[in-house]
């Protein structure tokens, strides 16, 4: 098994920014690929980015691309979503995921076996 748990979130002016974290615990050969997903209520839950644990690939969302930045500290068990240049439309509920196969890593559609509660994230203008 495989617990996620974020943090980090918080509510900040645009332009500014926010570095949220994921702490995982449990075998790691459970989290061969793990992603930031975002989700607002009354919308679908969308992909942000994902990175390929063992081989350090990232994938990033067209509407992030250039201003979030995913990555991890394998000796913290940790994951990171760097959010700059925030926008009011970021503001959503966060969650991080992890999945044992990273086959289909940089695909949005994706699907993962494990989920944190989420962090929420809120961005004025």
């Amino acid at each position: 098994q495989v617990q996620l748990v974020e943090s980090g979130g918080g509510s900040v002016q645009a332009e500014r920014s926010l570095r949220l974290s994921c702490a995982a615990s449990g075998s790691i050969a459970l989290r061969n690929c793990m992603g930031w997903f975002r989700q607002t209520p009354g919308k679908e839950r969308e992909w942000v980015a994902a990175i390929g644990t063992n081989s350090g690939m990232t994938a990033y969302a067209d509407s992030v691309k250039g201003r979030f930045t995913i990555s991890q500290d394998n000796a913290k068990n940790t994951l990171y979503l760097q959010m700059n240049s925030l926008k009011p439309e970021d503001t959503a509920m966060y969650y991080c995921a992890a999945d044992p196969s990273h086959i289909r890593c940089a695909d949005p559609g994706k699907e993962y076996n494990y989920w944190g509660q989420g962090t929420q994230v809120t961005v004025s203008s």
